[in-house]
């Protein structure tokens, strides 16, 4: 499969009928393909949609100094504000700044163990948008409903009960949000040219995008860059690496990018990772013989590093390299024991 399909979330509605059926096969041979489909008939309101991007806008048009008031650096749960260039790829700084949310959670106390439990916490709202919150946490909610219909129709297609995920994300799961702007750039603004966001996989298990109409995300299939442009009424879903390893390789954690715009335009995107509780260990599953004579091993070659199956683990793992500055504040233990050398992108 070399191009991104699309497919009707709806169609899975009745798991047995002959609609739904089609709908597991075809996600199946997606996610095992490109890795990246798109989903339209989702089931999110429209009109939620539009007023999160409205509040994502306002936050974006608040004066600076507001917004680095919720420097990502002030939470150990990595929750908060990223001033332009201050997430690294592959040790490239990224042109995107970015507002970092989950689940509303108390904080730990400093210097927690193990060093995972300290990613829960709080989230930092601006005081000057009172109405941000109640709309992002209500846009959660729908949108944790669409990733759980998203991972059983998954389940099925590999041949495993239709709950096998589901201990992971009932009740709770430990979610991440990403509110992004990707302004213009020239050549002299950073030492990454034209990277957004370098070419990176994701850590969890799987990724929802909506996009706004100015294209820029690019996926990696085989030897090619490949468009994932905008397609309104959509969000494009693509898995994470521990997915792929729980599956052997059958699965794909696709490598992707997001090139900034061009002179002129911005591009604003929301990623809802629908990642597991931290507790949450992934071993690899026993797939049906004819899915197993697919599944080449679940290394994702990015890095020569391991993925651990423990997600809580993982996840640090991934948001340490990406943000130094919150690592030297909050995890001062884990940079000594050497656990983040080599980098990755978020």
């Amino acid at each position: 499969m070399t191009t991104i399909p699309v497919l009707r979330v709806a169609d899975f509605g009745d798991p047995s009928s002959e609609a739904g059926q089609a709908f597991v096969r075809d996600l199946r041979e997606a996610c095992a393909g490109p890795g990246f489909v798109y989903l339209s008939d989702h089931g999110i309101d429209p009109a939620l949609e539009q007023e999160l991007w409205a509040q994502s806008q306002a936050f974006f048009a608040l004066p600076q100094q507001q917004r680095r008031a919720l420097a990502i650096e002030n939470s150990a749960a990595f929750r908060g504000y990223t001033i332009l260039g201050d997430e690294r790829t592959q040790g490239l700084r990224d042109w995107r700044h970015q507002l970092d949310l989950g689940p509303e959670q108390p904080a730990p106390p400093p210097d927690t163990q193990p060093a995972w439990h300290r990613l829960r916490g709080p989230n930092q709202w601006p005081s000057s948008l009172p109405t941000m919150q109640p709309v992002v946490l209500r846009w959660m909610d729908s949108m944790h409903q669409l990733g759980l219909t998203m991972l059983r129709a998954l389940d099925l297609g590999l041949g495993q009960p239709i709950d096998q995920f589901d201990a992971g994300f009932v009740p709770d799961s430990d979610v991440h949000v990403k509110i992004i702007e990707y302004p213009t750039q020239d050549n002299t603004e950073s030492a990454s040219g034209s990277q957004g966001v370098g070419l990176h996989h994701d850590s969890g298990l799987l990724t929802f995008i909506l996009q706004d109409e100015t294209p820029g995300l690019q996926i990696k299939l085989g030897d090619d860059i490949v468009d994932a442009p905008p397609i309104p009424g959509t969000y494009i879903m693509n898995l994470g690496e521990m997915l792929q390893t729980a599956t052997s390789g059958y699965l794909r954690a696709t490598p992707h990018r997001v090139q900034s715009p061009p002179q002129g335009a911005s591009r604003m995107s929301i990623a809802y990772f629908y990642n597991p509780s931290f507790e949450s260990t992934f071993l690899p599953l026993s797939l049906p013989p004819e899915l197993a004579a697919n599944a080449p091993g679940g290394a994702t070659g990015m890095l020569g590093d391991p993925v651990h199956s423990l997600f809580g683990e993982n996840n640090l793992k991934i948001r340490l390299r990406a943000h130094p500055d919150v690592a030297a504040r909050h995890y001062h233990d884990v940079i000594a024991s050497g656990v983040i050398a080599g980098d990755v992108g978020g």
